[in-house]
Order: structure tokens, then sequence, then C-alpha cells
């Protein structure tokens, strides 16, 4: 993954920015440097740029919101925090943080979207594009047990365990140090300014970070209020808060306020790319499915023109003569129950068997050819000679079939004639 350039923009447009380059995992790899955000864009190549806002301009709150879906609950909590802020909610920009496993509140900061404006303005102004935006209160580190501050300039911000950072003015410091030292970070009872938590023993430690300068002013009055904690560890930051900010970036919950109408151009590009790309496969899954189709579809075509002509060579083979093969199953349907119309006593089949018969009368006599018409069986017979025939003629009327020798000639050593047979009387 490529490193982080982490910007704190300046308190004030005329005031300096700070950044520092650290890994992915958050060590920092530069010291602090500082100066026009202009210089600070030309660290931006092949990083990941986190901006730091003041915390003192960023509301947080934990509302109940019923939705656990993105959208609803970016509808509902506007109105969920209405009674709770001071200015109208359409000139505010809410952005949701995620919700902790099994919890009934959902994270929130709240920020005017002129301040919002005018940072990105600022930012865009030095050629720079953020992929995160955060307060800087909530980079504060959250350690189990301990209550954490952080005096800078002329702002104290502290985090309880188990609650949302506070920012305060540094006036407020005493004020600051009583939250951190109760419960969930809740605010101390009106006549108990100046007790122990709750009137009890202390419960948390407090790890105070501050800069030299601010701790050399405000020692004695933090010194002051170690009665209310267990224990108290002092680390002064000779180089500012970003490294200490830096640390968090791997693992921290904190809110990124780049949502909605704010969300990064790439974020958006990548969505929109991700559905064109989604799109595109789903044109390509249909264009494959039409074109599988189109390749079945001329496959059938072309084995429905192959059954076709064996239909045509089959019945122009089975009805010689006929020139259209249209309708040929119903043609072939009503030749075949003619034929077994025909196929009883006085038809094809009866005058088959009294050929049979007649030929076992006369030795020699062999059949050529048959065709069957209308009931009339017209034979091509071989028989040794022309009596052969005629006898063959008799024992077929003897057997009551019209049988009447139409023609022959004598072929080689034999001679071979015409017979018609019918049924008599028809």
């Amino acid at each position: 993954m490529a490193d982080w350039l982490l910007l704190r923009l300046p308190r004030t447009p005329e005031g300096p920015a700070a950044w520092l380059i650290a890994s992915p995992a958050g060590a920092p790899l530069t010291a602090t440097q500082s100066g026009p955000l202009a210089a600070a864009a030309a660290a931006t190549a092949t990083r990941r740029v986190c901006v730091v806002v003041p915390g003192t301009d960023v509301a947080l709150a934990e509302p109940e919101i019923p939705a656990k879906n993105a959208v609803k609950a970016q509808q509902l909590v506007p109105y969920a925090l209405e009674e709770q802020l001071a200015e109208d909610i359409d000139a505010l920009h809410f952005a949701i943080g995620k919700r902790a496993a099994g919890a009934t509140r959902t994270p929130v900061a709240v920020v005017a979207r002129t301040l919002m404006d005018a940072w990105l303005s600022q930012l865009r102004a030095a050629g720079i594009e953020p992929e995160c935006l955060y307060a800087d209160s909530e980079l504060l580190p959250v350690n189990p047990g301990q209550a954490v501050a952080l005096l800078e300039e002329d702002t104290v911000c502290v985090r309880a365990a188990g609650a949302l950072p506070v920012c305060l003015p540094m006036d407020a410091l005493g004020e600051a140090l009583t939250i951190a030292a109760l419960p969930g970070g809740t605010a101390a009872p009106p006549d108990e300014s100046a007790a122990t938590p709750a009137g009890g023993a202390a419960t948390l430690g407090l790890i105070l970070y501050s800069a030299t300068a601010e701790w050399q002013r405000h020692a004695a009055e933090v010194e002051a209020a170690r009665e209310h904690f267990v224990s108290l560890k002092v680390q002064l930051l000779g180089d500012g808060p970003l490294a200490l900010f830096a640390q968090q970036l791997p693992t921290t919950a904190a809110i990124n306020l780049l949502q909605g109408a704010y969300a990064p151009k790439r974020a958006r590009a990548l969505g929109l790319s991700a559905w064109r790309v989604a799109a595109l496969l789903l044109l390509s899954l249909v264009a494959l499915h039409v074109a599988g189709k189109a390749a079945e579809l001329k496959a059938l075509r072309s084995k429905e023109r192959q059954v076709d002509a064996s239909i045509r060579e089959t019945f122009h083979s089975a009805m010689p003569g006929e020139t259209s093969s249209n309708d040929a199953r119903r043609r072939m349907e009503q030749r075949l129950a003619a034929v077994r119309s025909g196929g009883g006593a006085t038809g094809l089949l009866g005058a088959l068997q009294a050929v049979a018969a007649a030929r076992g009368a006369v030795p020699g006599t062999t059949v050529q050819s048959l065709n069957f018409h209308d009931g009339l069986l017209e034979l091509t017979l071989n028989a040794p000679d022309a009596a052969s025939l005629d006898h063959l003629s008799q024992r077929l009327r003897s057997d009551g079939w019209q049988a009447d020798l139409v023609g022959g000639s004598t072929v080689g050593s034999a001679y071979q004639g015409r017979v018609q047979i019918h049924a008599q009387g028809s």
C-alpha cells in the first residue's frame, strides 16, 4: 500500500499548514513540516492524502437511529439531532460513522457546509484531492481504562474511556479534565465541579499530550486535577501532534467527513466505473446468449433443410411421377390407405395370391415386373412359350379373376408377355 501524507489545515486561512509522511502502518517517515498548502501539494504524488481539520469546528454525537441502512440513516440523522443544534440543519453537513456491533447508537459528525466548502476550496486551489477528512479530536488515541487529553495552543481536547472526544477552550481546562475523569465522559454535576468523579474514588488514569510551551503554562492546573485520576502520565510533543495522529490512521474509527456531495471524485468515479464494468459484463452475457441462440437457430434451420430434402427424396422414390412434394405426409398416407384398402380378396394381395397359385401350375414362369393401379394388376412375365402364358391366364380365370394377355414377344429362348389381371366385375 502507498504511504500516507497527513496534512493538517491551519486554524485560520492565513496560518501555515503542517504535514508529514507516514508509512501504511502509521509510522512517521519524516519530521513535521509547515508552510503554504502549495508546498504540501508537492508531496502528494503516489501517496494517500488524509487531511485533518480542527475538532473545535466539528460536533460529534451518537443519536439512536433505528435504521441500519446507510441511506435511511442519512435521511434520519438531521432530524434526530435538530433540537441539539443551533444552526439550520440545511446549512449543516452530516457524516455518519460505522455503528459498533450490537450498538443502538450511530456515530455522527456535524460540520457547517460553509466550512466544508472553504476547506475543500483551499485544498483544490493547491491541487490537493484528499482521500479522507478527519476532525483532529477523533485521532486522539483510544486507551481502555485511560482518559486521553491534548493541550495545544488555545484548545484542550479530551477523550474519556468509552466516550466521544470533546474540545473546549483552554480557559475551560479544569472542566475538561473533570469530564475526562468521569465514567463515559459525562458532565460533572453542577455542585461537584471540584470533587472526584461522582463523589467517589478515581477510576481512570490520564495520559496527557502537550507541546512544551502549553505544558509550562498549564502544568499547575493539571497537577491540581491529579487527584481525579489514579495516575497521570505526561508526554511532551516537541514536533506537534501529527506524529501521534499518524499512528492512529491504520485502525482509526474516525468519521470521514468526505461523504455524500463531498465524497472524493475518485471514489465516485470508481463507483461509476464499477457499475460500468457490471453493465458491460451483463451486456456481454446477453450478447453471448443471443449469439448462442442464433447459432442454435441456424443449426436447426440447416437440419430442417436436410430433413426437407430427405422427405422429398423419399416421396419421389415412393411415388414416382409425382412432381410436387407439398403436403407429402398427407398424400403418402392417402396412397398407403388406398393400397391397404386394396389388400383384400379382390385387391392387390388377392391378385398376387392368385398369380402365385397359377404359376405353380405353369412351371418355368417368372415375374419380371408388376404395377398395381386402381384395382388393375399388370404383370410382365417370362415363360417357356406363349402357350404357357395362355395356360396361366386360363388358370386365373378359372379362379375367378379376369386375366387378359395384352401382348408378348420372343426374347432369346423365352417368351415375354404382359398380362392384366383384375377382379371380375370391377
